[in-house]
């Protein structure tokens, strides 16, 4: 018995067009997986109070940027990639110097754009000087002395010469590690976008042939 293989321009072009779905359906899904994660990922981060300027951080791109392929990919990625981190894993954060960590209070305020001023900022700013407080229970404190509360709640230089209104602000807590607690889990959702991928590539690509 002989066999032969003749492969027509019918077949071939067949073959061509379902490779172009195939493209199609990698890209479509991949585009869509990334999407999704990206909206997961901010989801979580206003979920859990961090706020929507951080939320906006997550960013999405999809390879090859322009055209289809099989090997299509997405990335998902934070441009504040420091700060999504150390809340999606909760680290222990101590002191660069080995001494303390200052944490601004209420009376603190703030420095530039909203940014937390340190110990040195602060007295520079204000013009007033930080005592230290050691306390046995509870964090010690860096206080400021003859100061007064504005309207929003910010200690500021008091000009008082009789001493009316002055007060000794507590200005920094002082601890030696802070614990920063687990509020996001970016994995579950990277996960759940991976498995869909699947899923995802067979409905595009059915999706083609309708």
């Amino acid at each position: 018995m002989k066999l032969g293989l003749d492969i027509t321009p019918d077949l071939v072009a067949a073959m061509a067009a379902e490779v172009k779905a195939g493209e199609k359906a990698v890209t479509a899904a991949m585009r869509e997986a990334g999407a999704g994660l990206k909206t997961a990922w901010r989801g979580q981060i206003t979920g859990a109070g961090l706020g929507r300027r951080l939320a906006n951080s997550i960013r999405s791109q999809t390879y090859p940027r322009s055209g289809e392929s099989l090997n299509a990919a997405a990335l998902v990625w934070s441009k504040a990639p420091v700060i999504v981190s150390a809340h999606d894993t909760g680290p222990l954060i101590r002191s660069k110097d080995g001494f303390w960590l200052a944490i601004p209070t209420e009376a603190a305020g703030r420095g530039l754009r909203g940014a937390k001023l340190t110990p040195g900022e602060w007295e520079r700013r204000r013009g007033l000087h930080l005592r230290f407080v050691y306390r046995r229970r509870g964090p010690s404190l860096l206080v400021a002395d003859r100061a007064r509360i504005n309207t929003r709640g910010r200690a500021v230089a008091s000009r008082s010469k009789t001493g009316r209104n002055q007060v000794t602000a507590p200005i920094f807590l002082l601890v030696p590690q802070v614990k920063l607690p687990k509020r996001l889990d970016l994995d579950r959702d990277a996960d759940r976008a991976q498995a869909a991928i699947p899923g995802l590539i067979v409905a595009h690509w059915v999706e083609g042939r309708l």
